[in-house]
């Protein structure tokens, strides 16, 4: 185990100490598999950073399948530090780190940043601590994907429009801090950053100027788009219990069109397991069908968002979509993985740029 470890991580590293190294997309036909993984606060802190080899080992030895990538936050209300020792370990496992860029000054949803607002990243008042971390991320060396403003046509993050001067400057403003974030680093020779632009399938609020193509930073400013394309994330959910496809359908062709020819991840998907007329292990069916059916030429990879929460203090209410806390879902996957092992592509490929 030791010897196989060693191996992995010697050839991960042997590909990675020039500059521009990045990852590569499967071949045609093929999709990267990423994981991310956390459980209940009890066991977890549930700010969506601490995920453990342990976590992608029984996820991995559940499912019978090796992913590509290993997803999780890194918060600036807990650290402004470039996650080193986590990237440290997943690079050892042969993967490369998805890092989300979560500039907040808290985990608080549907509300006003507090610090870290757009405005004040425009003005370039955290620039020294974001030039640290590209640096660190440089020293790392290795392949590193990062997103900063996760759907940001979602209010319910706050550099969502709403929040920040409204529909004449929200997204424009956005742009602007994407823009700064995204030059601060690379003039820091930060090359094995690779930007992954991410948004909701659905814009909320559902209007004109919050459309997601109105937040898009440019064809030079991200390497890889990402989409969230959710079934019910409550057990009390009414809207939203649409199939993937149904989502897929309706942003994948605004996503082709506004970003030709860069690759897109399904970066987050995901079904409430408890939902009275949604069953998540058909809702995953379906969509790990049309996944591997190569019906999204410009998909290249996909992760399902294992993940629970408490929404009130009524149990039942809870949102649950770890694959592990239902048998059948874990079979799905299963099976659907072993039907298509052909078609999943581990370990990840990287090229220089």
């Amino acid at each position: 185990m030791l010897f196989r470890r060693a191996i992995a991580v010697a050839l991960l590293a042997a590909s990675v100490v020039r500059a521009g190294q990045v990852v590569a997309p499967p071949p045609p036909g093929k999709l990267y598999q990423g994981v991310y993984f956390d459980e209940p606060a009890a066991q977890h802190d549930p700010t969506e950073h601490d995920i453990t080899e342990k976590d992608v080992a029984q996820f991995e030895q559940a499912l019978g399948t090796k992913t590509a990538w290993v997803y999780f936050s890194n918060n600036w209300f807990e650290s402004r530090k470039f996650p080193v020792a986590t990237c440290d370990w997943i690079r050892g496992l042969g993967k490369v780190p998805y890092v989300r860029l979560m500039l907040r000054s808290d985990g608080e949803q549907n509300r006003p940043e507090k610090l870290f607002t757009l405005a004040n990243l425009c003005a370039g008042k955290f620039d020294e601590e974001l030039k640290t971390w590209a640096r660190d991320a440089k020293q790392f060396g290795s392949p590193v994907l990062v997103e900063w403003g996760t759907e940001p046509n979602g209010k319910w993050f706050s550099w969502n429009g709403k929040w920040n001067g409204g529909a004449n400057e929200g997204p424009a403003r956005y742009i602007a801090a994407w823009r700064h974030i995204a030059d601060l680093m690379r003039a820091e020779g930060a090359d094995n950053l690779q930007w992954v632009w991410h948004v909701n399938w659905l814009d909320q609020p559902e209007a004109k100027w919050n459309r997601f193509e109105n937040y898009y930073p440019g064809e030079n400013y991200c390497d890889w788009v990402a989409l969230s394309a959710y079934g019910p994330l409550t057990p009390r959910t009414v809207d939203g219990t649409e199939s993937f496809g149904f989502k897929m359908h309706t942003a994948y062709p605004r996503l082709t069109k506004l970003a030709p020819g860069k690759p897109i991840v399904i970066a987050e998907f995901g079904c409430d397991i408890h939902h009275p007329n949604v069953d998540a292990s058909e809702w995953a069916r379906a969509a790990l069908e049309d996944l591997f059916s190569g019906r999204w030429p410009a998909v290249i990879g996909f992760c399902w968002w294992n993940e629970s929460w408490e929404n009130d203090n009524v149990r039942k209410h809870n949102t649950d979509m770890n694959i592990l806390h239902d048998a059948g879902l874990t079979k799905v996957f299963r099976d659907m993985l072993a039907k298509y092992r052909e078609k999943i592509q581990a370990p990840p490929i990287t090229r220089v740029e």
